[in-house]
């Protein structure tokens, strides 16, 4: 399947996008609040399944090599197997979430927060059980502190992100789907000697 150059370029963008916002943190306990979602959230809406997990990826392959564009400005594959490290490798299936029901009813405004907030859900289900695993605590406390601090920002990100995206979605498959022009071939200057040549008989 042939992938055009505006698609790789829109990926990359929105990777960069989810690279500036993820070590924007507020540490409140062994998990931070991190815009990182929010960068997810608008790459999954405006770029669908496919390419907007592949800007995840991207994401979280950058942060591996260890540059610093997760949470607190860290990056490396010690914080993607630590405590947190669940919400990172969370990210790919709540994009690919979010993207499966947006493609599907991307017509409808309220698809977006539908698919964010199943998108999140996974996210948190990842997130808190890979911490549960890490720290060896319990289910109802891993919840107090993996899923309950941040719900009320995530629905003010979800509300961000559907607004943002609902209309920017349809403009920016425009762009992606424009026919590029061809040029136009610049008419032919005639020679003066070859003017001549052909005026003689």
């Amino acid at each position: 399947m042939k992938i055009s150059a505006k698609s790789m370029t829109f990926t990359a963008l929105l990777a960069a996008v989810i690279c500036v916002l993820g070590p924007v943190s507020v540490p409140i306990g062994p998990v931070s609040i991190s815009l990182g979602s929010l960068g997810v959230y608008i790459a999954s809406c405006l770029l669908g399944k496919k390419y907007g997990v592949a800007a995840v990826l991207v994401y979280v392959a950058l942060g591996a090599v260890g540059l610093p564009v997760f949470t607190n400005a860290q990056g490396g594959v010690d914080k993607i197997i630590g405590p947190t490290g669940g919400y990172i490798i969370g990210y790919l299936p709540c994009a690919f979430i979010t993207g499966v029901v947006v493609d599907r009813l991307e017509k409808h405004v309220w698809a977006y927060p539908v698919g964010l907030a199943a998108g999140t859900a996974v996210l948190y289900a990842f997130g808190t059980a890979w911490y549960m695993i890490q720290s060896g605590v319990a289910l109802v406390p891993a919840l107090l502190v993996c899923v309950l601090p941040f719900l009320p920002l995530d629905a003010v990100k979800i509300v961000a992100a559907t607004a943002l995206c609902f209309k920017l979605r349809f403009l920016l498959r425009k762009v992606i789907t424009r026919p590029r022009k061809k040029k136009e071939k610049a008419p032919r200057e005639e020679n003066p000697a070859d003017v001549d040549e052909n005026n003689v008989t």
